[in-house]
């Protein structure tokens, strides 16, 4: 089966194509072919998972894509444990949320191409996970982004949603400069881009040192970008002015995951240069903690939740920053956020959808008896995402805390400090989501909409709902999965390497997870004591500093601004006006030159005979004076 996994790509791809090339014919049934070509992706995905054996990796070649001299590239799939696991979870989440569209996206005009643009992202999706070269990843990588733009701009009339889509875009070009440079120095060192060919050569020393550590920076600038870590974070939050299904598809199983897939699956180039993955490290604890703080002072329920993913993502940074033996960590961690989140987005999109598609908590609350299935789905996501016992967020987040205070010196306290710090401003923030949305006063009673409208919240339809469930039962299930031996790091085990559990730790590993407990318990109870009371629609005037910094995302927007946007536009400035003051200037002057001279010189032919021979005899003496000159000097 594995050598028809092409068929996976093809099917998504074939909707996409299908979906736009019929155009408005495909107004009536769109929908159903897009969500029918998702399905049997998923489908295939679950024949080729059970047909497969784990501990090989099968290469298959389809057609030489690039013939060009030394450079050799042929477009190929790779098949193992690794890209298995991203299969099921882009396939079996994006099914989902394909069906959970059908009943948002019903009274949207050209929703044949909102689902052509999700089948569109799905297939490079898959193409980035299933490729077996970095150059098939790259082109799985700036599909992604492409549809990546045409959802989260999908308000064509929305100035914001526009703007949105064009700093997603611009900002994870900045990343795949990054990548791109990665994929020369292997070209350079390893003459291929292969998985296996590059991998053979770094462990074979034909890499410097030096060469690997850039390579190293370069492909985690490469995930930064897709995976919204620090600093190209910023697109992230901005990218919830696209539809809930998008922000469901793009912060839950697919796109930022991308960055932390592509870590994972270079670990052999990781594995060479410490540094490397210390920096790696480092911005997955500083990430994971600027989310945190940020998700704790918004408004916005999808602004919190996308926050909420930009921390999670750097949990997942963090773990297989980690090293040898602690990459599965991360994936596992990868996994259930796939489940849970994609939940939580699914169930903001309920709640928006009942509620006038507001998105100010401060106009919600009491929802819980108005929308009893979202709150009860929504609240099981919750409850994994903050780590509550025998929920799959328990189980990863627990490894991945025990691992990071089982490093050697500081970084054991400081990458375990980190990670519990986070785990406790998780519970806190996602706590008062739920406070304000779901309990409490029922503040929409008193107030109308942003639009003017009166609130008439609602559940949702089963086409919407349904989906929901099946998220919330994988969010309490698959933590059962994870509970049972050491069956999933195994499963990925001759991919990313052994699982090795921490020796030696500051604190003894039976009490990390009784403090991960204790920090979580702790920021549940201060956002209930704080947010059980009337929460007031208008924002204080006073605040402190902290709250002020986090409502302007810790002015990470500014920083951007400062280090990047503004000398990109100075030095644009600077480069037109050399060119048009300095070389067209002297290309325009020397043709000025030509044209004023001709224009002069042809004033002489006046066509009289009398002036030509006055010429003629002026020239005579003019050269007799010469002549003579030359004589008698």
């Amino acid at each position: 089966m594995t050598a028809s996994s092409w068929l996976l790509v093809a099917l998504p791809a074939f909707g996409a194509l299908v979906l736009l090339l019929a155009g408005k014919h495909a107004k009536g049934w769109g929908h159903l072919l897009g969500t029918a070509t998702v399905t049997l992706a998923f489908v295939w995905g679950l024949i080729t998972f059970f047909s497969a054996d784990g501990k090989a990796t099968t290469d298959t070649k389809l057609y030489s894509w690039i013939p060009a001299g030394a450079l050799q590239i042929d477009f190929g799939l790779r098949v193992d444990a690794l890209s298995l696991t991203f299969v099921l979870l882009i396939t079996g989440v994006g099914m989902l949320i394909h069906f959970y569209s059908i009943g948002y996206m019903e009274h949207e005009d050209g929703r044949y191409r909102f689902f052509a643009y999700l089948n569109l992202f799905v297939a490079s999706m898959l193409i980035l996970v299933l490729g077996n070269s970095f150059v098939t990843l790259y082109l799985g990588w700036e599909g992604v982004g492409l549809a990546s733009y045409l959802l989260i701009g999908w308000y064509q009339g929305r100035p914001s949603a526009a703007t949105a889509a064009k700093k997603a875009f611009l900002m994870n070009r900045v990343g795949d400069v990054g990548l791109a440079l990665a994929i020369f120095i292997m070209f350079k060192y390893a003459g291929s881009t292969g998985y296996a060919q590059v991998f053979d050569a770094v462990g074979a020393g034909k890499f410097p040192p030096a060469a690997i550590t850039a390579m190293a920076i370069f492909l985690l600038l490469g995930a930064c970008g897709k995976s919204g870590q620090f600093p190209l974070q910023a697109w992230l939050p901005d990218a919830m002015e696209g539809p809930t299904p998008v922000s469901a598809l793009i912060h839950a199983a697919t796109m930022v995951t991308a960055g932390v897939y592509l870590v994972a699956r270079s670990h052999d180039i990781f594995n060479a240069t410490p540094d490397g993955r210390l920096i790696v490290t480092l911005v997955g604890a500083f990430t994971l903690l600027l989310g945190c703080i940020i998700g704790c002072a918004y408004d916005d329920i999808k602004k919190v939740l996308a926050y909420s993913t930009v921390s999670q993502i750097g949990y997942m940074m963090l773990a297989v920053g980690l090293g040898p033996g602690i990459y599965a960590l991360g994936i596992m961690h990868l996994v259930a956020h796939g489940f849970f989140k994609a939940g939580l987005f699914l169930g903001a999109g309920s709640v928006m959808h009942g509620m006038n598609d507001e998105v100010d908590m401060r106009k919600f609350g009491g929802l819980r008896k108005k929308m009893p299935i979202t709150f009860v789905t929504f609240g099981l996501g919750y409850l994994a995402l903050i780590g509550f016992p025998f929920l799959t967020g328990y189980y990863t987040k627990d490894a991945i805390i025990e691992a990071a205070f089982g490093q050697e010196g500081w970084r054991g306290w400081v990458f375990g400090i980190a990670t519990i710090v986070g785990a406790g401003l998780t519970a806190f923030y996602m706590t008062r989501l739920m406070m304000m949305t779901f309990f409490g006063k029922e503040r929409w009673k008193d107030i109308k909409s942003t639009d003017g409208r009166d609130f008439h919240p609602h559940e949702s339809k089963p086409i919407m709902w349904i989906p929901m469930a099946i998220l919330a039962v994988g969010s309490v299930g698959a933590g059962a999965f994870f509970a049972i031996g050491d069956r999933f790091v195994d499963w990925l085990a001759p991919t990313v390497g052994e699982f090795h559990e921490a020796e030696h730790t500051p604190i003894p590993a039976a009490v990390v997870p009784i403090l991960t407990l204790v920090f979580a318990a702790l920021g549940v109870l201060i956002a209930y004591l704080i947010f059980r009371r009337p929460v007031p629609v208008e924002r204080p005037e006073r605040v402190s500093f902290v709250t002020r910094a986090a409502r302007k995302d810790l002015y990470g927007n500014a920083l951007n601004e400062t280090l990047v946007a503004r000398p990109g536009t100075w030095l644009s400035r600077a480069l037109v006006f050399v060119d048009n003051r300095g070389v067209d200037g002297a290309v325009n002057g020397l043709a000025a030159g030509l044209g004023g001279g001709s224009g002069r010189l042809r004033r002489l032919q006046t066509g009289f005979v009398r002036s030509y021979a006055l010429s003629m005899l002026g020239g005579t003496f003019l050269l007799l004076a010469a002549l003579l000159l030359v004589r008698f000097s």
